[in-house]
């Protein structure tokens, strides 16, 4: 009986290790947590710049990876730009912002 316990506890610990390395992240992926705090930094970043009036959430584009927040697309001035840089830095969890934005 106890050797049957010892061969059960070994093959639910054999099938528990991919589980667990499966949600592992790499320097090209994201694990599962950062996969969802990333997601909630970009819905932090979009919903600060939908708040600003000077700045417009369809014209930005966010994204995150690793806490590093891309932000593209086109807007009206230098000024616009800024503001969205501003506004991402102040967000909790971004640890750098890379500005792709283009003024049109």
């Amino acid at each position: 009986m106890r050797k049957l316990k010892l061969i059960i506890f070994f093959l639910l610990s054999l099938s528990l290790v991919p589980t667990l390395v499966g949600c592992a992240g790499g320097k090209t992926y994201e694990s599962t947590g950062e996969h969802f705090d990333d997601s909630i930094i970009t819905t932090k970043v979009k919903a600060s710049i939908l708040g600003d009036a000077k700045l417009k959430l369809l014209q930005i584009s966010v994204e995150t990876f690793k806490g590093v927040v891309q932000l593209s697309g086109f807007v009206n001035s230098n000024e616009a730009a800024t503001r969205a840089v501003d506004l991402t830095r102040r967000v909790k969890g971004v640890k750098q912002v890379n500005n792709s934005l283009i003024v049109k």
